[in-house]
């Protein structure tokens, strides 16, 4: 038989329960003492991830005793003295002369007609570069001389003429050929 739980709602009476003063109290105690907390403690993980990074530091940038043999492409700026470290107008000479330089080379096209006159050029240039390290050298060894500086300056100029010349060559080159292509019968 089906119940109107209307009815049995208006029926129900709570009982009241007094709960003691200090109930909250007693009630974290036993909450505590049932399920304890217990801290983590990450301090190991702390002092490993240390002493990993100070052995990665360590190694990276340990010197090499051992090596006989000094890497020519690893220089410290104690070894090399360039215009730049005289003054401010020679860091402008040399970035200038480099710049062109380098723009120059970005510029020139490879191609097979054209490799060999590349290649003889580019022989020339590795020379005067090395010629300029030299001079770089002479100038930290001795001191800042106006032949010394000089001598810089005009490697610099030489490097971007022969530059040049290898550009007009190789434009020249490639006229005389679109020409011969033109005239094919």
């Amino acid at each position: 038989m089906p119940k109107d739980i209307r009815n049995l709602a208006k029926d129900f009476q709570p009982k009241s329960v007094e709960l003691s003063d200090n109930h909250e109290e007693k009630f974290l105690k036993k909450l505590q003492e049932e399920m304890p907390r217990k801290k983590k403690s990450y301090r190991w993980i702390y002092a490993a991830a240390s002493v990993i990074l100070l052995l990665g530091f360590g190694i990276k940038f340990y010197p090499d005793i051992n090596s006989g043999d000094p890497d020519p492409k690893k220089t410290t700026t104690e070894q090399v003295v360039n215009l730049g470290d005289i003054s401010p107008e020679m860091q402008k000479i040399e970035n200038y002369y480099l710049t062109a330089i380098n723009y120059e080379i970005a510029s020139l096209e490879v191609t097979p007609e054209n490799k060999a006159l590349l290649d003889e050029y580019f022989e020339k240039i590795s020379k005067l570069d090395a010629d300029y390290k030299r001079l770089n050298q002479k100038l930290k060894k001795e001191g800042v001389n106006n032949d010394t500086i000089n001598a810089l300056i005009t490697n610099l100029q030489l490097r971007l003429q022969l530059l040049i010349q290898l550009k007009d060559q190789v434009n020249d080159l490639q006229s005389k050929k679109n020409k011969n292509e033109s005239i094919t019968i």
